[in-house]
């Protein structure tokens, strides 16, 4: 069946059309100006302190000129790392607005500017001070090491702020499994902590009594609040109030399986199809490796204090993933989450077009379960080699039926050199994306798959018009 037209519902007698999403899409848009303007914000006050204490007044000598550089560098770059680990504490407010994925790609970005500039900062700093004393820049770091307090330990934070940059590099990380850069990550926090001491000790800037000062220690404070709230204790407390376990583990097709699972409050999970949650198995050999697995089905409610039972659909892509085919009904879960904007949060449009690939197909299903749309107003898409692969196809093909929306199957070979998304068939009797769904560039488009796959799929929507904010995709890879 390649491709195939599964069910195809009329569309139903027109209604006005009311944008119910249009509120929610504009809100959403604000709250990412808005965070996108106190980041900035923040590195402009951090200058600003300096600027406050009457910092420019050391470009009156050139030796004050460097050292008042790399002042201006120092505080720039540690305000960057702060902002980098605000961006991986998965605070609600971030992730609502520009998802986890996109958060994740910024915290990356920001990465080797504050490198660079932690590094001008202990240059700078060294070179200007030296000048003053009349030694060169190895000497007076020398000097620095021994004589001023908590300069040791700012200069071993840089030595980690390297490690950390280097092993993050895309070229290097992936010769590593993720167990050992996440590792190598955690040092991150021990370079903060080596660094924040001198801040408040050596020099004038940040002396006691300052609103300088004070700034400065709210800032730290407060990020350090919220990597510790959001990334311990509200798992630590979703953990204990859902008390997840493995009912069952059922074979989907060959090297996939679904896992359900009971637990309790599991209505407070519920209208999360499609994002994401990490998962830890807490079995022997499995407990210490996360999961970021999609809900393939809703939590079906059977009892009170909301019991019931969730499901994810799992496939064999490593030894990590391997290992949860043969986990023990009663088996403990750690859950985190949810996570990400793969869900209803992010509709702009009434109006909606789900397209899966391979495994991508799973949060597919869950976000068809919920998401609201009008009969006849959503297009289901599943791609993959063959109708086996496939997965949870017909489920699928029942909740289109159910809810009126159209589903195609495209099934085949991807074409030669991978530039299109749809099987090599179809590429050549041209079909395009408004070929399945006439009314894309009026949706919202949803893409779960391989990255590259989905790299072509959204590159052909935008080409039909969709606009970016009706684009939605998350990135799993690390």
């Amino acid at each position: 069946m390649n491709p195939s037209l599964q069910m195809a519902v009329p569309a139903a007698a027109r209604r006005p059309p009311v944008e119910r999403f249009r509120g929610q899409s504009r809100s959403r848009m604000l709250r990412t100006d808005l965070l996108a303007v106190l980041a900035w914000a923040s590195v402009a006050l951090a200058v600003a302190l300096w600027l406050a204490d009457g910092g420019a007044a050391g470009f009156s000598t050139l030796a004050g000129s460097f050292t008042a550089l790399g002042i201006v560098a120092g505080l720039a770059g540690m305000d960057l790392v702060l902002l980098m680990l605000l961006l991986a504490a998965r605070i609600p407010l971030v992730d609502g607005a520009v998802g986890h994925d996109r958060a994740l790609e910024f915290h990356r970005k920001l990465g080797k500017p504050s490198l660079y500039l932690l590094l001008a900062h202990g240059i700078l700093i060294a070179i200007g001070y030296g000048m003053a004393e009349g030694l060169d820049p190895v000497s007076e770091l020398a000097v620095l090491w021994a004589l001023v307090p908590d300069m040791s330990l700012a200069i071993v934070s840089l030595g980690l702020f390297i490690s950390v940059v280097v092993t993050s590099l895309v070229a290097v990380r992936r010769r590593f499994p993720y167990e050992f850069w996440y590792a190598i990550h955690l040092l991150t926090y021990a370079a903060v902590l080596t660094a924040i001491p001198h801040q408040f000790s050596a020099g004038a800037h940040f002396a006691e009594g300052t609103w300088q000062r004070w700034y400065w220690l709210a800032v730290c404070i407060a990020t350090g609040a919220a990597l510790v709230h959001y990334r311990v204790l509200e798992p630590l407390v979703a953990t204990v109030r859902h008390q997840l376990k493995v009912s069952r583990t059922v074979p989907e097709a060959p090297g996939v399986v679904s896992i359900e699972l009971t637990g309790r409050h599991l209505d407070e999970l519920a209208g999360h199809g499609g994002r994401f949650f990490t998962w830890r198995f807490l079995s022997p050999g499995t407990w210490w490796h996360p999961h970021p697995f999609s809900l393939s089905a809703e939590p079906a409610l059977s009892g009170s204090s909301g019991r019931g039972r969730l499901r994810i659909t799992v496939r064999n892509l490593g030894h990590g993933s391997a290992q949860l085919a043969r986990l023990k009904p009663g088996t403990r879960v750690a859950i985190e989450g949810p996570y990400g904007l793969f869900s209803t949060a992010a509709r702009s449009r009434n109006r909606v077009v789900l397209i899966g690939a391979g495994i991508g197909i799973t949060p597919i299903r869950a976000l068809l379960e919920r998401t609201p749309f009008e009969p006849g107003n959503a297009t289901v898409i599943l791609r993959d080699h063959s109708e086996a692969e496939l997965y949870l196809g017909e489920e699928i093909l029942e909740l289109c039926r159910r809810r009126g929306a159209t589903l195609f199957h495209l099934t085949g070979v991807r074409s030669p050199g991978g530039q299109s998304w749809l099987p090599e068939s179809a590429v050549r009797s041209g079909p395009r994306l408004a070929s399945y769904a006439p009314d894309v560039a009026d949706a919202d488009v949803y893409i779960c798959g391989p990255s590259a796959w989905a790299r072509t799929v959204i590159g052909e929507a935008r080409a039909a018009g969709v606009r970016e904010e009706q684009l939605h995709y998350e990135r799993f890879d690390w």
